[in-house]
């Protein structure tokens, strides 16, 4: 996927937001000066970010040169340098807080996809996001994902169909449902239905639906329509996913684990620029 727009508007729109008419404080500093800086990572996590990191610093000052000691992907430990930069100072300090906001936020979530990834190593499971997205940053989020190790779920609205409780609800049942969005199916890459317990199981099952997402059921529940889907669809666990329960889902056998937690809940692992 080629993201150069996207960064570029991800980044437009960040520096418009804090830098506005321009940077007040600037002016301290003597026009032209350039400086070196480094840039640290403060604990262990998964290093995500680096082309919007980039784009934010270069949109300042086109001549910034940067220098990455550790690839994008990489889980580093506390006090890890991983990158040096030498710019004019006065743009490094007006794009530092948009560059470092971009590096904390991809590579939270890029550490904790990883956890989860990890917690279900050994399994078929594959951890996946969701549509719970920060406003403006989806793309972005979504790549951090796949940085950390997961996959991604649709990326919006337009490119697959899941079939939801209201969805449902409104078409008159399950098959009226799974019918019409068939009749549709060339219009996404695939067609997916939440079910909220076995009966709605079966109901989707013999309505033809090959994949089936799981909602909230526990896990004596889910094993028991990994059982029921006798390999016929592909089922995915969802809601109240969590790292301490993880492992156990993932060990009923169901093939997708989706964890909103993943972008919704972002927790920004910690960098930050020191000028030497």
């Amino acid at each position: 996927m080629d993201l150069t727009s996207e960064i570029e508007r991800n980044v437009r729109a960040a520096l418009a937001e804090d830098v506005g008419g321009g940077d007040l404080t600037a002016p301290l500093i003597p026009s032209g000066k350039r400086v070196r800086a480094s840039v640290l990572c403060r604990q262990q996590a998964v290093v995500c970010g680096q082309p919007w990191f980039e784009r934010t610093l270069r949109q300042l000052d086109p001549a910034a040169e940067i220098a990455w000691e550790v690839p994008e992907g990489a889980t580093v430990a506390a006090g890890t340098r991983v990158c040096s930069v030498h710019g004019e100072a006065r743009a490094l300090l007006a794009a530092e807080r948009v560059a470092l906001n971009f590096l904390q936020t991809l590579s939270g979530v890029a550490t904790v996809t990883r956890r989860h990834v990890e917690a279900v190593a050994g399994t078929r499971a594959k951890i996946v996001d969701t549509r719970k997205t920060l406003p403006g940053l989806r793309l972005a989020q979504k790549y951090a994902v796949r940085a950390g190790g997961g996959s991604n779920h649709r990326m919006g609205l337009y490119d697959a169909m899941l079939i939801k409780e209201n969805h449902i609800a409104a078409a008159g049942g399950i098959r009226q449902a799974v019918t019409q969005a068939r009749r549709l199916e060339r219009r996404g890459d695939w067609i997916q239905v939440e079910v909220e317990n076995l009966g709605q199981l079966k109901e989707a099952l013999d309505a033809g639906a090959t994949m089936i997402l799981l909602d909230n059921m526990d896990i004596a529940r889910m094993r028991e329509a990994v059982n029921i889907a006798g390999g016929r669809a592909e089922l995915e666990a969802s809601g109240g996913i969590t790292l301490d329960n993880v492992r156990a889902i993932a060990e009923t056998g169901v093939h997708r684990i989706s964890v909103g937690a993943l972008t919704k809940d972002v927790k920004a692992a910690d960098f930050s620029m020191r000028f030497e």
